[in-house]
């Protein structure tokens, strides 16, 4: 299995997890981005289930125009491979410059996550 986040993004992931169970910060700056260099697809992620940590919530762009807030187990992102046979990856350069609503309603307008 690949290892799609590092363990400080696993960190604050999980913190802004526990928060957004305790209904505290609803709209976090996102830790991770998450892409298929050869789908299209791209996860903007802020948060992870403390329960379970492997559900992660954040802006989901499959590539058909649809960006949308939801939740994805990371595990699956781990077994996913593209029409080239390339796995997910993690954007290590990725550094977030606004909240995750704001991401939601620029993805909106454009029809997909622009940055």
């Amino acid at each position: 299995m690949t290892t799609l986040i590092t363990t400080d993004e696993r960190m604050c992931l999980l913190a802004n997890g526990h928060a957004r169970a305790a209904g505290q910060d609803t709209d976090p700056l996102p830790v991770v981005r998450l892409f298929t260099p050869d789908a299209h697809a791209t996860w903007l992620l802020a948060s992870l289930d403390p329960a379970d940590g492997d559900t992660a919530h954040g802006l989901i762009d499959l590539g058909i125009g649809m960006p949308a807030l939801g939740t994805v187990k990371l595990s699956d992102l781990a077994a996913i491979v593209g029409p080239r046979e390339q796995p997910v990856m993690r954007d290590r350069y990725f550094q977030p410059l606004r909240r995750l609503s704001e991401y939601l309603r620029l993805a909106e307008d454009s029809g997909s996550i622009t940055d």
